[in-house]
């Protein structure tokens, strides 16, 4: 069984015969190049339909709604000097044996860059606020045909996601496309934007149309963030060195710092940081800073532990050198007690000879 289309009707019958119904599954069909046209409009444009060797026919038709046709019974050329209508197709067709009309469509895709595409945060006059959900609005200007037009939004260079149209209008039309987000810290200062793209498909321009909007600048309010996590445990300085304690933060507004003291002092300290040039045992104890804007705030403590001088002695040498004194003993013989070698020698004679006797 086959399927028959009736085609109701095309605008201006420039073959003289009007197609009443079509078979659009013959098993031999004419032949239509390209298979499928896309044209920009206000372009020229044309196709050729050729009745194929197999067709049971020896004459070939072509009803179209504008523009010119040439040829004989077997090959026809339509062509067109300016597109000007935005639907529009073309039909080509033979009557066979059995008095069917075997019809070949040629589907034709006239379409329109966007003039432009602008984008913006819907329902926001001030800034965002981190953990907030916010819509960007992408708004499309006289593009066709729109379901062909695919729409990304941009984070910089990351893309968010992609939309499509659900509209079937030919004609050049407006439409806004929107996507949600939550704001983040990261996001301030991060430029969004969007871009229409028209998908054509392999018969479209080698290069599809593309228009960009103008880039937006995200402003986002968030509570203060520390730059570095503080160290564990306490902070052991010795005395007399030098202490900076920094407690750096980034937010929107930008964070104000405030320093409790372990010593009540009559001096507001602020700052990210706080600075003792020489440590002193009375600099000892809790310090505390504490970081605020308009959105939220943190507190820092820090414990200082400050360790006294040691007391050091001159070192001593492992060898120790000791000088001795020689003491010279003289002794003065006494003139009586004296004895000289020659009254020795005497004496040792006397009493051999006494010996003897």
């Amino acid at each position: 069984m086959f399927f028959i289309l009736s085609v109701v009707s095309f605008m201006n019958l420039l073959c003289g015969y009007h197609v009443l119904g079509c078979v659009m599954n013959c098993t031999h069909r004419s032949e239509v190049r390209p298979s499928r046209l896309v044209v920009k409009y206000g372009d020229p444009a044309s196709a050729v339909c050729s009745l194929c060797q197999s067709c049971q026919s020896k004459e070939l038709r072509l009803e179209v709604s504008l523009g010119h046709k040439t040829g004989n019974a077997t090959v026809c050329l339509w062509s067109v000097d300016r597109m000007t209508e935005w639907d529009t197709s073309a039909l080509c067709y033979y009557t066979d044996l059995s008095a069917r009309m075997c019809c070949t469509y040629l589907p034709v895709t006239v379409y329109k860059p966007p003039d432009s595409v602008s984008i913006s945060f819907t329902n926001l006059s001030g800034p965002m606020f981190e953990g907030h959900q916010y819509t960007l609005q992408c708004e499309v200007h006289n593009v066709a045909p729109v379901a062909n037009l695919t729409v990304t939004f941009y984070r910089g260079w990351t893309s968010l996601g992609q939309r499509h149209s659900d509209s079937s209008v030919l004609k050049p039309v407006t439409e806004v496309f929107t996507h949600n987000f939550n704001a983040t810290g990261e996001d301030d200062g991060v430029q969004f934007w969007c871009q229409g793209v028209l998908e054509l498909g392999p018969e479209g321009p080698q290069h599809p149309p593309v228009v960009k909007s103008r880039n937006i600048t995200a402003t986002v309010h968030y509570k203060p963030r520390q730059v570095e996590s503080p160290r564990p445990g306490p902070i052991i300085v010795t005395e007399g060195d030098s202490l900076q304690l920094n407690c750096s933060a980034v937010g929107n507004p930008s964070p104000s710092y405030r320093w409790e003291l372990p010593q009540p002092t009559h001096r507001h300290v602020t700052g990210d940081s706080h600075v003792i040039n020489s440590i002193t045992s009375k600099d000892e104890g809790w310090y505390v800073c504490r970081v605020s804007n308009d959105v939220g705030a943190f507190s820092v403590s820090f414990e200082v532990v400050v360790k006294g001088l040691e007391l050091t002695s001159a070192p001593q040498s492992s060898t120790t050198s000791t000088k001795a004194t020689t003491t010279k003993t003289t002794v003065v013989p006494d003139s009586s007690t004296s004895i000289t070698p020659t009254h020795g020698f005497i004496m040792c004679v006397l009493l051999f000879f006494s010996a003897v006797i």
